[in-house]
């Protein structure tokens, strides 16, 4: 019998945690849905006592997301645990997270109190959390930079008090792979109570080896590995899911004692699902799913992959599900046809969704003459990020530019039926346009990152705009797409606007609270 190794996704607490990477609560609910498709083990849903915004994202996913465990992250803190309660008890499976540092550095300079004092805190946090669920983790922040005795000590404690998993993160990433495999072995050898409990990992990239610490973790007795999708995370961001899942999968002569019960072929929708709707874009030559992972620019190298892929390819990209079925759509493409290509892909629409996505294919449809399905991915995506009544739609655009003209955009937005329109100037003419939407709708804020990528390949490629916009130091993604970058630009400028209108009525939402976290 293989052992089972659980997958603790904390793509919407640690990974939301990259800077930039803002997503609200249908954004959040999407991923999450995604992720039971994937089927994790457990979602770690957010830290609902940082906002109101907060718990109902959490609240709301514990209610309608079945099958993985749903889990809230809470400091020690009665409030903090109380609210975490509140926010998942709905969920078929409730979890409760509750973490306290446990090195010298930081009960030194943040905590200011003695290891005596955060000991019994400690394992008062995880009784209050028993009175609720049967469920809780404790996590010892900053544990790979803490006091070996004092780590056996606190997980001892906080099993005794009731903590069905035990999780010992390497929260700055400052590991090497034999220290952290040793650190492993010896709580196994050291704690007289450890199996009681599962014991997890939670391991950061800032020395670029969060990976294969978690997959040495395991080896000495981990049997929950926590990671995010794509890697994203504070910093150099966590350890990679697709790369810890994909490596057990493809070195099962290495990994035979170990399985995971994910779907792997729901990896390829899920990373570009999370790429879309956070901002953050994966790079060409990331393992396991950047775009390169399977490109071979080398003559001998191509000679071989035609010969037999195994020469230089020791991942299928259908393992992944990176090779949707290929189907060519045009304009004159029948609803089923693209219900057909899209069921192929793994979305499936309700009716008045699908309506909406038809209409918007159609229009596609009209200004290239193929579609594909990075084409369709892309329009999901955009979908989501539209999936809510928008303040101000896009009505008309009119742009002026050249080397001898002054660059100008004329403007018209529609808001609640009401006609808007401006007529700017900027250095070219997405700023012109941006100007334009500016005076519209009097909100001045700072753009911090603007991209633009060609979803497909060739003149008629779907563009697909990207950018974060600074309103008194919050941070919102916007997003578009269209064959014309200027109109993709102006659709993603708007869609932060409207992001930022909706969040608090006025323009200016109020300062982000503080995430922290193993």
């Amino acid at each position: 019998m293989k052992e089972r190794i659980l997958i603790f996704d904390s793509t919407l607490r640690d990974g939301e945690q990259t800077p930039g990477a803002k997503l609200n609560a249908r954004e959040k609910m999407e991923i999450a849905r995604q992720l039971a498709r994937l089927k994790v083990d457990i979602i770690e849903a957010g830290f609902p006592i940082s906002s109101p915004g907060e718990f109902k994202a959490v609240q709301a996913i514990a209610r309608e997301v079945k099958g993985p465990v749903i889990t809230a992250l809470s400091r020690i803190v009665k409030e903090d645990i109380d609210t975490a309660w509140e926010s998942v008890k709905e969920a078929e499976n409730p979890r409760i997270h509750v973490f306290l540092a446990s090195s010298d550095i930081h009960m030194q300079y943040k905590l200011r109190k003695s290891p005596e004092e955060l000991l019994e805190q400690a394992v008062e946090a995880v009784r209050h959390a028993k009175k609720y669920t049967s469920d809780v983790q404790y996590s010892l922040e900053d544990a790979t930079r803490s006091r070996k005795e004092y780590i056996y000590e606190v997980v001892e404690a906080v099993i005794k008090a009731g903590a069905t998993t035990v999780n010992i993160p390497d929260t700055v990433g400052y590991a090497v792979p034999d220290e952290f495999a040793a650190l492993i072995r010896d709580i196994y050898e050291k704690v007289p109570n450890i199996h009681k409990a599962v014991l997890s990992v939670h391991c950061h990239d800032d020395l670029g080896m969060a990976v294969i610490n978690s997959l040495k973790a395991v080896e000495m007795g981990a049997r929950q590995v926590e990671c995010n999708i794509n890697g994203i995370g504070e910093r150099a961001g966590n350890a990679s899911l697709e790369e810890i899942v994909v490596a057990m999968r493809v070195r099962q002569d290495y990994f035979s004692r170990f399985e995971t019960g994910l779907n792997l072929k729901e990896i390829y929708k899920t990373s570009r699902l999370v790429s879309g709707l956070t901002g953050i874009p994966i790079p060409v030559n990331k393992a396991v799913i950047g775009t390169n992972a399977f490109a071979h620019s080398s003559g001998i190298h191509q000679d071989g992959v035609i010969k037999n892929k195994e020469t230089y390819e020791i991942i299928n990209a259908d393992l992944i599900g990176g090779q949707a079925a290929r189907m060519m759509l045009t304009a004159r493409s029948g609803r089923h046809a693209l219900q057909y290509q899209l069921a192929e892909m793994g979305y499936v629409l309700p009716g008045d969704k699908f309506e909406e996505f038809y209409s918007r294919f159609l229009d596609l449809a009209d200004r290239k003459k193929e579609v594909y399905h990075e084409d369709l991915e892309a329009l999901i995506a955009d979908q989501i990020a539209l999936d809510y009544i928008p303040t101000f739609k896009l009505e008309y655009l009119q742009t002026v530019s050249g080397t001898k003209s002054v660059p100008a955009a004329v403007v018209k937005l529609n808001r609640e039926g009401e006609l808007f329109q401006e007529v700017a100037s900027g250095s070219g003419p997405i700023e012109a346009a941006f100007n334009a939407i500016d005076k519209i709708t009097g909100i001045n804020v700072r753009l911090d990152s603007f991209n633009i990528r060609a979803v497909t390949e060739g003149r008629e490629a779907l563009g697909e705009a990207s950018l974060k916009i600074n309103s008194g130091g919050k941070v919102i993604i916007g997003r578009g797409t269209s064959t014309d970058i200027v109109e993709a630009s102006v659709k993603a400028y708007l869609n932060g606007i409207n992001k930022l209108i909706l969040k608090n009525g006025n323009g200016h939402p109020p300062e982000a609270a503080e995430k922290p976290g193993p």
